[in-house]
């Protein structure tokens, strides 16, 4: 095929970005060439990541589709790309969610339309540059990259408080990541080479592992973001406009757990093995207490935001666990099951959560209002977007037959071979996210309307009803078929897991 010659991960980061620039010279005045050129551009970037999935060899754990050529020689920096089972799960994602966020905003964004998908267009690029650069600071450079388009999403279409929120999520994320660059120095110091895999070959002693597992959880447990750096999510979900929450839950928290798998866990192992109990103790407060506080909220935005956070800690309960099985039983078979549900924990999360956050602006837009009080019997005037949104409530309540339950029993599985406790904790989520979500949606949804324009609301449209059957496809899917995303991780898993067993040195 002549696709086998293309530089398919180099597009995948250059034909968004440049795209992106190109709305810039299309006149605001043009706007509905300003929109379908948007909606081709994140079409064709889907098309490129389903060629990538398609010629992608499943039973292969290295890297794939390397590019590489120096792009800094005199440091030894170079412009380096590959993809394995880890990563190409959250390229799809990445791809088909962008796709969704421009023709959300079809109808929604009426003021600066092309700077607008530029940001968007050039924030997918990004992203895709972190999940495949293999050179860390490539990596780093698209990682901080990243903070640009969407602290303009934020601060330009946000809402009133948007300059505290876009303040806030920068100093965050930024701040964090200086440690990383730090641990990234020291590192290239040791070896003399900036090249992510090379650096997961270095022996280092626990002390060095320790520090650098430090600076690197800064970085990582912001992005996530982990109990207690998650002040940060709330406001910036709040604020940001649906496309902007739609990305920060589906995409940019993942790059935190991507980020344990490809620098933490097999660059300091024994650091990893030291922490592990705190990681499993932060990650069981996020998922318990987070669960809590989602249930006190009035604003939906706010509510499904903490809601992300606590199943965010599922993601890093999964990644952590095997180290207390190889602890314990040195079963690498749980090692594997708990990292492979933490990885479809990410991928589900993703989708539901987007659902979740579009949903909550279908509904704005027509009543302005993100508070629980302001609703009620929605489903009398929009029964088709109330039977689209139970289904999103009871996926992220983790019903079975839908993608949320998949991880999450997978993760409490694994769990069960670590300690019964461990587990039974993790598995309160079931009955917190129950709570919290299927609250929401009776009280807005069900019941009499608290107000009379909630009797007026019109149902959704076919663009809506669209972006909405896509997602629900995707979810009920993975609920009962997930083989296409296990196919395709787990050889990557299992060689990650055996790499950590071999080069643990406690």
């Amino acid at each position: 095929m002549f696709l086998d010659n293309l530089p398919i991960l180099s597009m995948l980061i250059w034909v968004p970005i440049l795209g992106g620039i190109w709305t810039l010279i299309i006149s605001d005045q043009q706007e509905r060439i300003v929109k379908h050129f948007s909606l081709f551009i994140t079409t064709i970037t889907f098309l490129l990541s389903a060629v990538l999935y398609y010629q992608f060899d499943n039973s292969f754990s290295g890297m794939q589709f390397i590019e590489e050529f120096y792009w800094i020689e005199a440091f030894g920096i170079k412009y380096h790309l590959g993809v394995d089972g880890i990563a190409l799960p959250l390229i799809m994602l990445t791809t088909f969610t962008t796709v969704l966020v421009v023709l959300a905003a079809w109808e929604v964004i009426d003021e600066n339309i092309s700077y607008y998908m530029c940001a968007f267009l050039v924030l997918t690029g990004l992203m895709n540059g972190v999940f495949v650069a293999l050179d860390s600071i490539l990596f780093y450079v698209f990682w901080e990259s990243m903070l640009i388009p969407m602290f303009l999403i934020i601060g330009i279409w946000g809402g009133p408080n948007r300059v505290y929120a876009t303040i806030k999520f920068f100093l965050y994320t930024f701040l964090g990541s200086v440690f990383m660059l730090v641990a990234l120095l020291y590192l290239y110091s040791v070896t003399g080479s900036f090249n992510i895999q090379a650096l997961h070959e270095v022996p280092l002693e626990l002390t060095a592992q320790k520090l650098i597992f430090i600076a690197f959880f800064l970085a990582f447990a912001v992005k996530i973001p982990m109990w207690p750096v998650h002040t940060w999510l709330p406001d910036a979900h709040v604020e940001a406009p649906t496309g902007g929450s739609v990305i920060l839950a589906a995409i940019m928290l993942k790059m935190g757990g991507y980020g344990f798998l490809r620098f933490s866990l097999p660059i300091a192992p024994d650091a990893s093995l030291f922490f592990g109990n705190t990681m499993i103790v932060l990650s069981l407060i996020a998922i318990v207490y987070i669960g809590f506080v989602a249930l006190v909220q009035e604003d939906m935005k706010k509510l499904i935001a903490y809601s992300s956070i606590s199943h965010m800690g599922f993601v890093t309960l999964g990644f952590f666990i095997p180290f207390g099985i190889f602890a314990a039983t040195n079963s690498s078979a749980g090692a594997v099951m708990g990292m492979e549900g933490a990885m479809m924990q990410m991928i589900s999360h993703g989708f539901i959560s987007a659902a979740m956050f579009l949903c909550v602006g279908v509904m704005y837009e027509r009543l302005h209002s993100r508070m629980i009080k302001d609703y009620g019997g929605v489903v009398n005037s929009m029964p088709c977007f109330a039977a689209f949104m139970m289904l999103f409530a009871m996926a992220n309540s983790g019903l079975p037959g839908t993608s949320g339950f998949v991880g999450e029993f997978l993760v409490i599985l694994s769990s069960f071979k670590v300690s019964f406790w461990i587990a039974f904790t993790a598995a309160l989520t079931l009955i917190l996210g129950a709570a919290y979500t299927l609250w929401m949606y009776k009280r807005v949804i069900f019941g009499e309307a608290i107000r009379e324009e909630v009797s007026d609301l019109k149902d959704i449209d076919a663009r809506e009803g669209f972006i909405l059957f896509l997602l629900a496809s995707v979810v009920l899917l993975f609920g009962v078929w997930p083989a296409p995303v296990f196919d395709v991780m787990h050889v990557s898993v299992q060689q990650l897991i055996e790499h950590i067993s071999q080069t643990k040195l406690l």
